[in-house]
């Protein structure tokens, strides 16, 4: 592999690795604020929550404006999921392609 494509593909990977957790993590704070699990009160949850909300929002966002209204379901966070899935199997089948 390359000396540059190689590091470049694996911190590529780990940013997707690591943005794909802060989409979970937001995900599941989200659910435990709705059903009263944890309170946003707690500095804490508070600060996670607002991490989480304003790391996946504006990608979010774009993916909610083509989605369809499902009235109160989400499923952006499953699509951006998958986007990210598919585009790890992406650099890993080029970074092999490359070797």
């Amino acid at each position: 592999m390359d000396v540059i494509t190689g590091p470049v593909i694996s911190i590529l990977l780990i940013a997707l690795n690591l943005y794909m957790w802060v989409v979970l993590i937001g995900v599941i704070l989200s659910w435990l604020v709705a059903f009263n699990v944890v309170n946003t009160s707690n500095r804490f949850v508070y600060m996670v929550g607002d991490f989480c909300y304003r790391a996946t929002e504006p990608i979010l966002g774009r993916i909610r404006s083509f989605l369809p209204n499902l009235g109160g379901l989400d499923i952006s966070p499953v699509v951006l999921i998958l986007a990210i899935i598919f585009l790890k199997e992406f650099l890993v089948r080029l970074a092999y392609k490359i070797a």
